[in-house]
């Protein structure tokens, strides 16, 4: 059991986008505050960091740590602006959990203030524990429930009288589309749990499609994801007609990446995405030659009651 909600917990991050966990009610003080007043205000509210507002607008974070380096230093009062973080890491509110949780653990932070992408204005603020939290309220909700409908995962196929058959789904992912990020996959996972795929399954095909959609996103100008399952097992395939991997065995390593600067600032492109598939599937291969495109091929077998 405890394996299996693990498990849960992975496809959840992938799953879940940022503002359904976030927290809208945003405590947040001036850049005028004094430095003597913000001990008191993370006290009351009972938190350990706020974003620094000036008319509406996000200038800057300040946090418990940064108080504390104040009061040791002992050089008198002085207002927030002096002491807070003026580059700022945030979130867009649409992005897949797993984006918040990469930068956090990237940069070290404890939280993270969340923007709406369409106003650019800050709509809530994500804290390590919130993360946690939303996780163990979503699992509350419809651990037990998801696990029910794990129905035989070949049982579609039982009742069609052809010497083979098999079903195919395909979908077009736009190249530096981030608003989209994860929208495959998720409607890959939709599309299994209804056919009665096994539970841990669907999981395994979700992140595996999410991490071949993520590099279609960040790597090309676009391509396209088919999936195609029968009674034995789901095969995934990511096509794109980009600029290929130079060195498959290189980029296979953990953290090797080749994302722009910029997209890695955005989250993205940790250099986990080719692991973390080979992890999820039970085959994998890559045929890519540069200049003229990848094609990714995962094998996931089906697993079926006993």
């Amino acid at each position: 059991m405890s394996d299996e909600r693990v498990t849960k917990l992975q496809e959840l991050v992938y799953e879940l986008r940022v503002g359904e966990i976030m927290h809208e009610d945003v405590i947040s003080v001036s850049p005028e505050t004094p430095m003597s007043e913000l001990r008191e205000i993370l006290r009351i509210n009972r938190i350990s960091g706020t974003p620094v507002m000036r008319d509406g607008s996000l200038v800057g974070m300040i946090s418990i740590e940064d108080f504390i380096r104040w009061l040791v230093k002992s050089d008198g009062d002085c207002r927030v602006e002096a002491k807070m973080t003026r580059d700022v890491r945030t979130v867009f509110a649409d992005e897949p959990l797993i984006q918040a949780v990469n930068k956090l653990e990237r940069f070290g932070f404890g939280r993270l203030p969340v923007l709406d992408r369409k106003s650019g204005k800050l709509a809530g603020v994500l804290t390590k524990g919130d993360i946690i939290e939303g996780l163990l309220k979503k699992l509350e909700i419809d651990y037990h429930e998801a696990e029910m409908m794990g129905a035989r995962s070949s049982h579609v196929f039982e009742d069609i009288i052809a010497d083979s058959s098999a079903l195919l789904f395909e979908y077009q992912v736009p190249g530096k589309d981030f608003t989209r990020a994860g929208a495959c996959a998720s409607g890959l996972k939709t599309t299994l749990r209804r056919l009665g795929i096994h539970p841990q399954t669907a999981r395994r095909a979700a992140i595996a499609c999410y991490e071949a959609e993520m590099n279609l996103i960040v790597h090309t100008d676009g391509g396209r994801i088919e999936a195609r399952v029968d009674g034995r097992a789901i095969r995934i395939q990511a096509l794109d007609e980009g600029p290929g991997i130079e060195d498959v065995a290189r980029a296979m390593q953990p953290g090797y990446s080749t994302a722009p600067d910029w997209v890695r600032e955005l989250g993205f492109g940790a250099g986990m995405g080719l692991v973390n598939i080979d992890k999820c599937a039970d085959r994998m291969e890559i045929d890519s030659t540069t200049g003229k495109g990848t094609r990714i091929e995962v094998e996931i077998l089906l697993e079926t009651e006993p």
